[in-house]
Order: C-alpha cells, then structure tokens, then sequence
C-alpha cells in the first residue's frame, strides 16, 4: 500500500471510530457564547486528535488542511499536544484564495508551518493556562496566552484568537476551538 493510500486509509479509518465512539456538542448559536470557552462535556475519550477535530462539523477545513500537509499521523501519534484549532469560519475569514492557494500540494510545505503554529507539545487544559504564559508551537514560534475575565486568547504574531470551545478531550491531548487561523511569523 502507498503511503498516500494508507494515510487515506488511516483517515477513513479514525473517521469512522470517531462515528461509532465519540459525539462532541458543538454548543449553541447564542453568539454571547463566543467570549467565553465552554468547555467540552465530559466523555469517554477513546480517539486521537484527527478523529476528534473530524467530530466538529466546524471544523472540516481544518481536517482537510491536515491531510493536504500531510500531517494526519503526526496528530494521530503518541503525544500529547495542545492544538488551538481554527474554525471554518476562520478559515473563510482569509483573503479570497489564500486558503486555495495554501491546499495546492506546491504549498504544502507553508500549509505545514501554518498548521503547526497551532500546535503545542503537552496537553494543557484551559485550567492550565495562565495570563502571560508564553507556549512554544511544534512549528518553532510562541504563542503567548491572554486571559481576560472569562475569555481567553491566543496571541500569534499579528493575530489574536478567542478560544470557543475549551478542553474537547482525545486520547493524546486538548483541542481548543479557536475564532481565527493564526499566521506564523514571516
């Protein structure tokens, strides 16, 4: 089997584990929710984080951008990280074709750097987080958390996300839902 087929061969995989195991609410459209992160419910958690973001039904551009980078089995390993992970409306909120452009597999390497500035080492639940705290991304540059009142913020260089929903469990880490895509240093 090529490694091209038994990657989509492990994605179709996690994807129907995710089916069969795990349902994670997506919360309510009260848009006063936004500032706030909810946490997610408690559950039995029995899959990895690709499978968990493929269990968000807002976040489908994420998992797609993750098969394009060809990063599926690094977020299926052993870690555990902390992925703060963009919404597809953060996706959509890019420049028109950036996210086109960024899919084309000549990007891939880019694509990559981008996805893994949203990536930590270690899982930090939002208990975890604390004002001021700088966390260093599997990609190289730091993201410095921001707690304000009951909103947390992750702070990129030259762009801020609110944390949606906090704390959505997997076997090897935290999933944070994040408002916007944020871009690495240039």
């Amino acid at each position: 089997m090529t490694g091209s087929k038994r990657l989509k061969g492990l994605f179709v995989v996690a994807a129907m584990a995710l089916m069969m195991f795990v349902v994670v609410g997506c919360g309510d459209d009260n848009t006063d929710t936004a500032a706030t992160p909810t946490p997610a419910a408690t559950q039995p958690v029995s899959v990895d984080i690709v499978a968990t973001a493929v269990s968000v039904p807002t976040l489908s551009t994420l998992v797609k951008a993750v098969t394009a980078a060809d990063l599926v089995e690094t977020l299926q390993g052993e870690g555990p990280f902390t992925v703060f992970a963009p919404t597809d409306a953060a996706f959509e909120a890019l420049p028109a074709g950036t996210l086109a452009d960024l899919l084309k597999p000549e990007n891939k390497d880019k694509l990559a750097s981008i996805l893994t500035y949203h990536v930590v080492e270690g899982s930090y639940t939002a208990a975890d987080l604390t004002d001021g705290q700088k966390l260093t991304t599997v990609q190289g540059d730091t993201l410095t958390v921001q707690i304000d009142g009951d909103m947390v913020k992750i702070v990129g260089d030259g762009s801020t996300a609110v944390v949606e929903k906090a704390d959505v469990n997997a076997t090897n880490g935290t999933v944070h839902v994040i408002d916007t895509v944020l871009l690495p240093p240039s």
